[in-house]
């Protein structure tokens, strides 16, 4: 094969040109004048400009994934240990008083007791939530937990709840049951009387 044999792959690419010596003549598929016609026509989208206004989302930063839900403080035992002596009663206030825990947006923060490490004190813990091993560890140290008041009130509530709910049950089944009994009885007390009415008419007609 000679070199003036060679064929492209790809056929050369014509150059549209403008007016009558182009394949569509005069406009060559530009319309009329200005900006659209000439040369380097490249407009900025206006879908652009309307992302561009919306406000970006700030204040996550690095920690973007960052839960937003309200987590309790964690106070572990050998804290305690060191800070308070046996028999000082512990609540989230008098934590934030010692410089514990912090406040948390101006407030006192839910708090939240692990039982890491042992305590030889008696403490009277209350208002506190406090982990199943933490309780068994203060327990035996001759020490008080008191749960929160609010979350017992509720349980409470729900079984005094569930308790009427069965109750309310039990009592309209009652009453189904003795306006069923009380048909019945009609009806028998009808059958009846119409059976002794016969009887009579029998009786008159002989």
């Amino acid at each position: 094969m000679q070199t003036n044999q060679l064929t492209r792959v790809h056929k050369n690419k014509k150059r549209m040109t403008v007016a009558r010596g182009g394949k569509r003549g005069k406009t060559a598929g530009r319309g009329g004048k200005g900006q659209s016609a000439r040369a380097g026509n490249k407009r900025r989208p206006e879908w652009r400009d309307i992302i561009k206004k919306l406000p970006k989302l700030r204040g996550r930063g690095v920690n973007q994934n960052k839960s937003f839900a309200n987590r309790p403080a964690i106070v572990n035992l050998v804290v305690l240990e060191e800070i308070f002596n046996s028999g000082d009663a512990i609540t989230p206030t008098i934590l934030v008083e010692k410089g514990v825990i912090d406040l948390k947006f101006g407030k006192i923060p839910a708090v939240k007791i692990l039982g890491t490490g042992e305590i030889t004190k008696a403490f009277k813990i209350s208002g506190c939530d406090i982990s199943g091993s933490a309780k068994e560890k203060v327990e035996k140290a001759k020490g008080e937990v008191v749960t929160k008041a609010g979350k017992t009130i509720i349980k409470v509530k729900k079984e005094v709840k569930k308790v009427e709910s069965k109750v309310e049950n039990a009592q309209g089944a009652s009453v189904k049951v003795e306006k069923v009994v009380e048909k019945k009885e009609g009806a028998e007390k009808a059958k009846s009387a119409k059976k002794s009415e016969k009887k009579v008419e029998k009786v008159v007609a002989k």
